[in-house]
């Protein structure tokens, strides 16, 4: 048998990091693309939302402008100052209505990259049940 016949230490040592290397560099890749994925979902959420925020803002405005002056026209001689107030405190408690039922819908909203995060915290998990 000669030198070049037998396996050598070195080539099943190396052969196993490679193994190793591999499999951790696949795993990296895969929370990579998972991340990437999140990623853009995140982005498309955030621009639906805005774009559903700006259309209600655009029409409520619109709706409250055009209201708020049909009744202040037909008020103006009797009780202009009654309609304005009332008008005040009713945009007032909307106001703050809105702000409780935003509140509400953002706390209600997946948490950013769970699923990422999941993967990563199984690995770790796996890894240390391991050794």
């Amino acid at each position: 048998m000669g030198k070049d016949d037998r396996p050598t230490a070195s080539s099943g040592f190396m052969g196993s990091l490679r193994t190793l290397g591999a499999g951790v560099l696949s795993s990296i890749e895969d929370r990579l693309k998972l991340f990437s994925l999140e990623l853009q979902e995140e982005k498309f959420r955030l621009v639906q939302i805005f774009a559903w925020i700006s259309a209600v803002l655009f029409a409520g405005m619109l709706a409250i402008t055009f209201a708020s002056l049909t009744l202040v026209y037909f008020f103006w001689e009797t009780a202009r100052l009654t309609v304005l107030g009332g008008l005040a405190v009713f945009y007032t408690v909307v106001t703050i209505a809105l702000i409780v039922a935003l509140r509400r819908f953002l706390s209600h909203q997946p948490e950013p990259f769970a699923a990422s995060r999941q993967e990563i915290s199984s690995d770790l998990a796996c890894i240390r049940n391991s050794n």
